[in-house]
């Protein structure tokens, strides 16, 4: 007890409690400060793994203005990180705080295919990543250059390529879906594809249009602005069902080619150690955007099937893919690296 302390060491004791005591308050304070700060209060950003125009920065747009909108225009960036098949945005987005300002709106080649592909990536799926909710899924559609390709429908298309010197396929970048899409399509129709890579797919069309390329599977919401303007035809689509957006392209299925069924999807993941009550935040808020009538219906417009799920089923769905684009890859002998 103090009180048993010679004086000067009693004065010098109660000195140091009393500022223990105010570092203890001030720390209480600001730590309630701190909890009562609403999110966000500053801008959040979403990193996206692919150029400005493209499928999943039209999607991360779309989702970023709602978000915004919800609240109270604290602002939401998307930021777009194009490269490697979408691998440097999500070795990006990996190493960032897990504060809830960043995001990744992941798609199935980073999150799906690439574990499959590559036999080391900068990330870890499943480790660096909490899912969040998948946003959207889009189909496919298989299309060609009517000025170069005089088929109409798939089954003439591949009767032609036979009479050509093959089946060249072009692809927006090695491992992503559309490049394996393509070997799927040559698998069920017996033709084995040649694959040519580019590395966008402004490169991509531009060897469609030139004739380099006969063919290309390309999302809906890319393939729908070309084909109402006439300058590319669409052969057939890779969903269960025909897209809105092109409601007159019938399915691949419905031409006779069962089995094939494949589509991609975007969603957002945060870091793994993005706290739980941030993450069930994000998710009520994400899934309520996108299911808005005004949000769905801009989604839908640009060839989009709009989700927003859990984020259990988004952890399911991407487990799921994980083992399905695995096969796949697998079939093509394809590695990365």
């Amino acid at each position: 007890m103090t009180s048993n302390l010679p004086k000067p060491l009693r004065r010098h004791t109660l000195a140091l409690a009393l500022i223990g005591s105010t570092l203890g308050a001030l720390s209480l304070g600001a730590q309630a400060q701190t909890a009562a700060a609403p999110y966000p209060n500053k801008p959040v950003r979403i990193i996206v793994g692919f150029p400005a125009g493209t499928g999943p920065d039209i999607v991360a747009r779309q989702l970023a203005q709602k978000l915004s909108e919800a609240w109270g225009n604290a602002g939401v960036v998307v930021d777009n990180k194009p490269g490697a098949g979408g691998l440097i945005a999500a070795s990006e987005a990996a190493r960032a705080p897990a504060d809830g300002y960043t995001l990744m709106l992941g798609e199935t080649g980073q999150l799906s295919i690439a574990p499959n592909s590559y036999s080391r990536l900068p990330y870890d799926p499943v480790k660096d990543f909490a899912p969040v909710s998948q946003v959207v899924t889009a189909d496919f559609v298989l299309l060609v250059n009517p000025q170069k390709v005089p088929s109409r429908n798939a089954r003439d298309f591949v009767e032609w390529t036979r009479s050509q010197k093959g089946m060249f396929m072009a692809t927006f970048g090695a491992g992503t879906p559309g490049h394996f899409g393509a070997f799927m399509f040559g698998d069920a129709v017996g033709v084995k594809p040649e694959a040519v890579h580019y590395k966008n797919t402004t490169d991509a069309l531009g060897g469609l249009f030139s004739g380099d390329v006969q063919g290309v599977f390309a999302s809906v919401g890319l393939a729908a602005p070309n084909v109402k303007a006439g300058k590319l035809v669409a052969l057939g689509s890779t969903g269960a069902t025909r897209t809105t957006a092109l409601p007159d392209v019938p399915t691949l299925r419905e031409q006779g080619y069962s089995s094939l069924e494949f589509n991609s999807w975007f969603g957002i993941v945060a870091p793994a150690k993005t706290p739980p009550e941030l993450l069930a935040r994000l998710n009520a808020d994400i899934t309520k955007a996108v299911r808005s009538p005004e949000g769905k219906q801009k989604l839908e417009d640009a060839g989009f099937k709009v989700t927003g799920t859990s984020r259990e089923e988004f952890a399911r769905i991407i487990a799921a893919d994980t083992a399905t684009w695995g096969k796949a890859v697998a079939a093509t002998g394809f590695k990365a690296d």
